[in-house]
């Protein structure tokens, strides 16, 4: 079979094997008196000074880029050490300027209102539809999109979350459609698709839909290293790439990881040279999967019937939601139960278990997976203490008071969850998972919101972004 080339990757495995005498970072210097045997430090490297010279006159990372953009359709790639943070960040810089706007999923991660604060863009929210079984969120329709941009025609760009990190997709073409009518920039968070677009059987690629730019974490359903991520445009003359390659670079660290780069190198090569037949396999596992989960009395995997909704044009079959009401446990009582049998979800809330099944799954983990299902519920089942829910990051309607940015750099006070509503909020509180706030700076804090955080923080679940993630206190503006 070809190999496809991995210039970064060769470099970085090249300058390892060297035994080279480094008098630059990183200070550990791989040293044998220091790390030993360790195999977190020994493949650790610069970019510059390591895998390339002082002036980076070999250009392997702008090689493996191009390498890149040339396998997800694009004009333009950059590779990222910090996640699809990074990528979404400079897309809100690169999308627009302080005071102007943007039609923005509410559903976003908490990266795009950090960008939102950084860029100063002034937000119109748009609700994704919302599964009356479940409570669970569906896709943005079109039509949503187009009426903010009716009551926004200055709007500079249109920024969703695409898939889900349920695996719905909305009807991406059609929404790039309006966005290119009014002249505005779809941008996509496609964190959880890296892998759409190298397999008949997934969606293509939000960019091949359309829009003008995607992040994607290859980190996570992929194989690079933590943290591994990209960034693809289009040049379609909706969004200047070279401003993006500006807020880009304003952003990056100037020490990247050369082994997570070169991660990502590998990790392109391997789908271009076997990305077929491995997610081949995968979508087998899923189908597996979803057999085994589908005799549990009362569970559910959410499947098809998601695309009977308007909002949904597609879904990802590699995606597992596994619905827990009609079983009558507690998410996070299973969720506990299988960390302790060894099989760890990507995220659980008080009804919903999601594991992430990727090309790295084989029969056994889905089997392990299963029996562990199986085996928690014959436990669990019926024990909840009351219905539960979906998690509140699906059900917010914001009120907005101010705009993110406002709200960051306006004066702060602290103050206690019985004052605390009515009150104007200061910092995100994100329930993770999903990782989508349901709170955001700039918002009016209900008290029906606030209770329910509070309820699933006591809970168990993580509130990431809050000061005092017990949410006994909450930061307000003054």
């Amino acid at each position: 079979m070809h190999r496809p080339p991995t210039p970064l990757a060769d470099a970085v495995a090249a300058y390892l094997a060297s035994g080279p005498a480094p008098f630059s970072t990183p200070g550990h210097k791989r040293a044998p008196h220091l790390i030993g045997e360790d195999p977190l430090l020994a493949a650790d490297l610069p970019l510059s000074s390591g895998a390339d010279d002082l002036a980076m006159t070999g250009g392997l990372l702008q090689q493996a880029e191009a390498l890149a953009a040339h396998a997800w359709g694009a004009d333009w790639t950059r590779f990222s050490v910090n996640g699809s943070t990074h990528p979404n960040q400079a897309l809100c810089l690169a999308a627009a300027g302080p005071g102007e706007r943007a039609i923005v999923a509410r559903t976003s991660h908490k990266s795009i209102f950090a960008g939102l604060v950084l860029a100063g863009i002034e937000p119109v929210w748009v609700l994704p539809d919302v599964d009356p079984a479940t409570g669970l969120a569906l896709g943005v329709r079109a039509s949503e999109v187009e009426a903010a941009l009716t009551r926004a025609p200055d709007a500079r760009a249109v920024i969703l979350v695409e898939p889900s990190w349920l695996g719905l997709i909305s009807d991406i073409g059609a929404i790039a459609a309006l966005a290119a009518q009014r002249g505005a920039a779809l941008i996509c968070d496609q964190a959880w698709g890296a892998h759409f677009g190298f397999h008949p059987q997934l969606p293509p690629t939000a960019l091949a839909l359309g829009a003008d730019a995607i992040s994607i974490s290859v980190h996570k359903t992929l194989t690079s290293f933590t943290q591994g991520a990209m960034l693809h445009a289009a040049d379609r003359g909706r969004l200047s790439l070279e401003r993006l390659g500006a807020a880009y670079d304003a952003l990056a660290t100037t020490s990247p990881s050369a082994a997570i780069l070169a991660s990502l190198d590998r990790a392109r090569a391997l789908l271009e040279g076997e990305g077929e037949r491995l997610l081949d396999d995968a979508l087998r596992h899923a189908a597996s999967a979803r057999a085994g989960l589908g005799t549990i009395a009362g569970l559910r995997v959410l499947g098809d019937e998601a695309l009977a909704s308007e909002s949904v044009a597609a879904r990802d079959p590699l995606k597992l939601v596994v619905d827990l009401a009609g079983t009558g446990a507690d998410g996070l009582a299973v969720e506990a139960d299988l960390r302790a049998a060894g099989v760890h979800l990507e995220g659980a809330d008080r009804s919903v278990l999601l594991p992430l099944l990727t090309i790295g799954d084989d029969e056994a983990t889905i089997e392990r997976l299963v029996r562990a299902v199986h085996e928690s519920l014959e436990r669990r089942a019926g024990t909840a203490s009351r219905p539960h829910g979906a998690s509140t990051a699906w059900r917010v309607a914001p009120e907005q008071a101010l705009t993110p940015r406002a709200a960051f750099f306006a004066p702060h006070e602290r103050v206690p969850a019985a004052r605390a509503a009515g009150r104007i909020a200061a910092e995100v509180a994100a329930p993770y998972p999903p990782g989508i706030p349901a709170l955001a700076p700039g918002e009016v804090i209900g008290a029906e919101l606030l209770d329910e955080l509070r309820a699933e923080a006591a809970a168990g679940t993580r509130i990431a972004g809050v000061g005092d993630p017990t949410l006994e206190t909450l930061l307000v503006v003054s």
